[in-house]
């Protein structure tokens, strides 16, 4: 038996079961962005028609840009405070152990629990939180009634959620930087900011896509922090392209419609992941 085809025969397994799972789901709900139907109805093909009307619909546009600042401002300010994070635990901080058991304690609360929190924390009136940030002379985020306070609280959360994940890939790498490096560069007079940028940053580099992938894919389909949040207000001005398809589909029940929301989210997702992909792809050959 040629190696090359026992090599396939040995991952067809898991092949056909990514087929069945995502594949074959998957081409069954581009044919129902193809239709219009919905529950106790028929499937009529339209075509290209509900991907046009999602197209021309404004809401549509403000969820996609609502997503774009959430998104990017989620994922670059979680880099860049896991940078900051790894580098001190790296460099010894008192009580490491502990520091980085308070740093999981997200992971250990569920999300419904943490937006219930963050909302009675943050309550403009009586929120723990707001009175705070009152005290050191800082304005109320007047999230219930302002967009731009509400994205803020937002983003807030998200980090607040998903800063273990991000921190636990770049300080796994930052471990596996050996120290001798470090040591030459003092012996030849780096100081610890030249340090960082000629070898702690680029070696970091690799695990830096790496999440940059991960959380650009999990935040771009952000969901229960504006809607246990916000629900999208007010007056949708908060609203994701999460939100826009869950109305859709079962608020609206305008399924053909949701099916169409669905693919437009899963191609944008697929564009960005083949971009770190590929720089993922040529850090491994360089």
């Amino acid at each position: 038996m040629p190696v090359r085809f026992f090599h396939y025969l040995m991952v067809a397994p898991v092949q056909l079961l990514l087929l069945f799972i995502i594949g074959i789901p998957s081409l069954f709900v581009f044919w129902q962005g193809l239709t219009e139907f919905s529950y106790g109805q028929d499937a009529v093909f339209v075509g290209l028609d509900n991907y046009k009307s999602v197209l021309t619909d404004r809401a549509f546009w403000r969820a996609f840009s609502n997503t774009f600042i959430i998104v990017n401002a989620v994922v670059y300010i979680e880099i860049a405070a896991a940078i900051g994070i790894s580098i001190l635990f790296a460099g010894g901080v008192p009580f490491r152990r502990l520091m980085i058991a308070i740093l999981l304690v997200p992971y250990a609360v569920n999300e419904v629990t943490a937006v219930v929190m963050w909302r009675f924390m943050l309550e403009p009136n009586v929120g723990l939180l707001t009175q705070l940030l009152n005290s050191v002379g800082l304005p109320t985020l007047n999230w219930p009634t302002n967009r731009w306070d509400a994205l803020t609280v937002i983003v807030l959360l998200s980090i607040w959620l998903n800063l273990p994940f991000t921190t636990i890939i770049i300080y796994t790498a930052r471990l596996s930087i050996p120290q001798e490096i470090y040591e030459a560069a003092r012996t030849d007079g780096a100081s610890p900011l030249q340090a960082f940028f000629y070898v702690t940053f680029p070696m970091l580099i690799p695990a830096i896509l790496i999440a940059l992938l991960f959380r650009y894919v999990f935040a771009f389909r952000i969901f229960g922090e504006v809607w246990l949040l916000t629900r999208g207000g007010p007056a949708g001005s908060t609203e994701v392209l999460a939100t826009y398809l869950y109305r859709n589909s079962f608020r609206y029940l305008e399924l053909g419609r949701a099916s169409a929301i669905g693919w437009l989210m899963l191609v944008t997702t697929l564009l960005m992941a083949m971009f770190y992909l590929r720089q993922v792809y040529k850090r491994m050959l360089s």
